[in-house]
């Protein structure tokens, strides 16, 4: 490292120590900036993500999900930036809005949409009919519904890393609502006083369910909870899948290192209601024409367009390819089996 470079890391460990937070501008992230190739697989699967939530939404108004249906529309940057970032052995933990997290680990989309349909073809055997699954040879820990658990979980799971003296890192996501939360709190808490590799994304997208942030915390910026745990924390622009994956690429391998926990709020917004089930009638339309403009996948492709990383042609070739994925996701989902009923108790206890 030469002068320079220590006079800035120097810098960067004052303004640590100082602030509450950093943001994305703050950091030196040139080093996780992602090839063109990774910057088109990033689209891709932002893409995806958002076509896999609008078929799961369509087949829920068709009466052919068997449970609730929850997506991600305007969220998707931040399941697949972060995601992406991860090594194969890491650890992710998806809650309802992070079928990109899933999607990015490995889990074929056909085999995704088969769980929301109670399909034998999916990691749950068809018992789920949602999105609690989970699958450990691809790094995926089964989402648990109370919000803030999750971050129990998964920081014992990086306390096991730590323990064996693996270089893996656990990341886990939890939305505005939930860091009010005793789990969040808890976890967070004895996550810093072990220092155990684990990274906490803070989905802040303004609603949990019909209560606006501000109706449930104080706090402008959730990130300040970092500091109050003795952590580092992090704020980036939840809308822009390159930002994303720079910024958690950085966090994560600070865990890898042996400067964890990170905790990191990623400014977002839900563009629908709390499920497919909810209008969303108490959203004003003010916000939604606002938040429309920073539309992740809109910003992706002119991002990709004018810098010239993808031509026109190669942009429609990615959109078909997507249009294809879903439609042959669709036909084996609803052609799959359903499971047999004497297999009902199979996998309640281990073997």
């Amino acid at each position: 490292m030469n002068s320079k470079d220590k006079k800035k890391d120097r810098v960067q460990k004052t303004k640590k120590n100082q602030k509450p937070f950093l943001t994305a501008a703050e950091l030196d992230l040139k080093k996780f900036e992602p090839t063109d190739a990774q910057k088109k697989e990033l689209y891709y699967f932002i893409m995806l993500n958002r076509a896999f939530d609008d078929r799961v939404a369509k087949l829920y108004r068709q009466g052919k999900i068997i449970g609730a249906a929850y997506g991600s529309r305007g969220q998707e940057a931040t399941s697949v930036g972060s995601a992406y970032a991860l090594e194969k052995n890491d650890i992710v933990g998806p809650i309802i809005r992070n079928a990109g997290a899933i999607i990015v680990r490995g889990l074929p989309v056909k085999n995704f949409l088969s769980n929301f349909i109670g399909r034998s073809t999916t990691p749950t055997g068809g018992r789920d009919g949602n999105s609690h699954l989970g699958d450990l040879s691809i790094g995926v820990f089964a989402p648990i519904s109370h919000l803030g658990s999750l971050i129990i979980n998964l920081t014992g799971c990086a306390l096991a890393f730590k323990l064996k003296k693996e270089p893996r890192v656990a990341l886990t996501y939890i939305g505005d609502g939930g860091t009010s939360t005793a789990e969040f709190h808890e976890g967070m808490n004895m996550a810093a006083v072990w220092k155990v590799p684990f990274v906490c994304i803070i989905e802040n997208n303004n609603w949990a369910y019909s209560t606006p942030t501000a109706h449930q915390s104080n706090l402008k910026d959730l990130a300040v909870k970092g500091k109050a745990y003795g952590m580092e924390a992090v704020v980036m622009d939840g809308n822009d899948v390159f930002e994303v994956y720079r910024v958690s690429k950085y966090a994560i391998e600070q865990c890898r290192a042996g400067n964890g926990p990170i905790l990191i709020e990623s400014k977002t917004m839900r563009m629908k209601g709390h499920a497919e089930h909810d209008d969303a009638f108490y959203v004003p339309k003010e916000m939604f024409a606002e938040w429309q403009k920073k539309d992740p996948i809109a910003r992706a492709e002119k991002y990709l367009l004018d810098h010239k990383v993808i031509t026109q042609a190669e942009n429609e070739a990615l959109k078909k390819r997507v249009a294809k994925d879903m439609e042959e996701a669709e036909e084996f989902a609803l052609n799959a089996p359903f499971p047999l009923g004497e297999e009902a108790a199979e996998g309640v206890y281990a073997e």
